[in-house]
């Protein structure tokens, strides 16, 4: 995906960034681990359901998600996609 796309496809989830154009990050913050874990098991059905399977660090309070397509070593539009769905659950 070029650079140009990355930007227009990150204004539909504007919450997130990027690295390099090439991954999409976004933290999410809880008030407890319980709840950040929570959450995260929750990405992880989305991501079985998808089979597009985010990166996921779980810690006190917060859960950060990093997606990109390991295939091409960039981003996708998929990659759009699942950052949607993830957003939602966060809504």
């Amino acid at each position: 995906m070029e650079p140009a796309d990355v930007e227009r496809y990150l204004g539909k989830v504007e919450a997130w960034n990027h690295a390099n154009h090439r991954r999409i990050a976004r933290t999410f913050v809880f008030p407890n681990f319980v709840h950040a874990l929570a959450f995260a098991n929750e990405v992880g059905e989305i991501a079985e359901a998808e089979g597009h399977h985010p990166d996921l660090l779980v810690a006190w309070g917060r859960v950060e998600v990093t997606i990109w397509t390991h295939k091409v070593n960039g981003l996708t539009e998929s990659d759009f996609i699942l950052a949607a769905k993830i957003d939602r659950l966060a809504a």
